[in-house]
């Protein structure tokens, strides 16, 4: 069944106009009325919902019953990335929530090349957000991981309030092969870009907390490191 975001209070037995992004999509798909769709508002659970009405631009649909179900990792997780440059943030976003990320946090480091004004860093946020919402209508999640605005190293390194409930751990060449424990609590994982962090950015990581560790023998793109740490909490 067609699953969509849908960024409206829903509840059962309403019949709504639904979204235009996600009226175009079911146009696209060529549904009539008295077909089934899935929508999800992202605040937990899922809705199955009958389409009533077919308009040029409009979905018109019933809102039938409400399935309390949830796919989230076991795992609370927060990566906070040194943004890679052109779409391979779009990808990491992507991955990520299909992986089950609960909070990604893009940063402004010393290696990235990626530097963003404020209007620039507000639309990305916004892009990466609904990539998110794509990528929770494909996998099947039901609550939408949150997007934060990217800001700069310092902005966020003074920010960053100790946690005695979570693990912190900064991805590091630097070191040697860490295992991975088992978790069942919070966890923070710091990655950099393509240039990696700073040894200074690094220093002041593990002064705040984190632990340093290396995934493996081999050296891993930016985009690939956060996603091998979350496909351990599936």
């Amino acid at each position: 069944m067609p699953r969509f975001f849908c960024a409206l209070p829903l509840q059962t037995g309403l019949s709504v106009d639904l979204p235009d992004d996600t009226s175009r999509h079911i146009q696209v798909l060529r549904m009539q009325p008295g077909d089934t769709v899935t929508l999800f508002d992202g605040l937990g659970g899922e809705y199955s919902a009958c389409i009533l009405h077919m308009g040029r631009q409009t979905v018109h649909a019933r809102i039938d019953t409400h399935l309390a179900t949830e796919r989230e990792s076991a795992v609370h997780s927060h990566v906070v990335m040194g943004m890679p440059a052109n779409e391979r943030m779009d990808w990491l976003v992507e991955k990520a929530t299909e992986l089950g990320v609960s909070r990604i946090t893009p940063l402004m480091t010393a290696h990235g090349v990626l530097r963003l004004n404020a209007e620039r860093a507000v639309k990305r946020q916004l892009h990466w957000q609904a990539i998110a919402q794509s990528a929770c209508a494909q996998s099947g999640r039901n609550r939408i991981p949150t997007i934060d605005v990217p800001m700069h190293w310092s902005v966020w390194l003074d920010a960053l309030r100790p946690d005695e409930t979570s693990h912190r751990w900064v991805l590091s060449l630097s070191v040697d092969q860490t295992p991975l424990p088992v978790l069942n609590s919070p966890v923070m994982v710091l990655s950099g870009p393509e240039g990696g962090l700073s040894r200074e950015e690094e220093a002041q990581a593990i002064a705040k907390g984190f632990q340093p560790l290396r995934l493996g023998s081999r050296v891993l793109r930016a985009e690939t490191a956060p996603l091998a740490m979350l496909s351990q909490w599936l």
